[in-house]
């Protein structure tokens, strides 16, 4: 059973595909559709990631194939047209790039992808060597925790803390968690709530008390 938050190391990928910074516009393309991902990290020397090649920098070559942009668009998006024509991964790659640590917890690697716009981020260590791959998928699989593990867990940490004199049960069911029995002060059920929210694995939390 796991204690204590999860953390990227728990559901990365350790297997990556990767690319040095000479590797062929073509050869990124086929590794990308052969591994079906959406990047590659981008390394040199021991394994030091540089930058990151996704598909959104793949596409501008496509995009720009048989377009005649204006003077204004040019100017708007020079980083596009200078990928546009890039012919190799270290032309094409997003730099510096957006990297988690293995340490990092979960929400903390959602919240990097989300403000980076991003679906994959590499694991790297203190020295910036790749360690692995963590993507949007890899973070959701801790919504695949046992109901067993999520209520042992919120009647530790949530039920015993805060109501360790009442008679409150604990159950979890598709990761939905519902407090109940007798409560003689509700002050309490909002805290109840945010902490048990916050518990990995949870879907929603559900107040069934019976006031005494």
């Amino acid at each position: 059973m796991h204690t204590g938050p999860h953390i990227v190391s728990d559901v990365m990928t350790h297997t990556v595909v990767a690319v040095g910074r000479d590797a062929p516009f073509k050869e990124v393309v086929a590794l990308m559709e052969q591994w079906k991902v959406s990047a590659v990290p981008v390394l040199e020397g021991e394994s030091r990631v540089v930058g990151v090649v996704s598909e959104a920098d793949l596409l501008p070559k496509e995009e720009f194939r048989d377009a005649d942009p204006s003077r204004h668009d040019q100017l708007r998006r020079l980083s596009d047209l200078a990928k546009a024509g890039a012919v190799s991964a270290g032309e094409l790659m997003s730099s510096p790039a957006v990297c988690v640590r293995a340490d990092a917890t979960l929400a903390e690697a959602a919240r990097v992808m989300a403000h980076s716009k991003v679906k994959r981020l590499p694991v790297v260590n203190a020295e910036g060597m790749l360690e692995g791959v963590v993507s949007r998928s890899d973070l959701l699989k801790v919504f695949l925790r046992p109901d067993s593990d999520i209520e042992e867990e919120v009647r530790r940490t949530v039920a015993a803390y805060l109501f360790p004199e009442q008679p409150v049960t604990v159950s979890v069911r598709e990761g939905v968690v519902t407090f109940g029995g007798n409560l003689g002060n509700r002050n309490l059920v909002p805290v109840a709530a945010r902490l048990a929210r916050a518990v990995e694995g949870v879907i929603d939390v559900r107040m069934d008390f019976r006031t005494s």
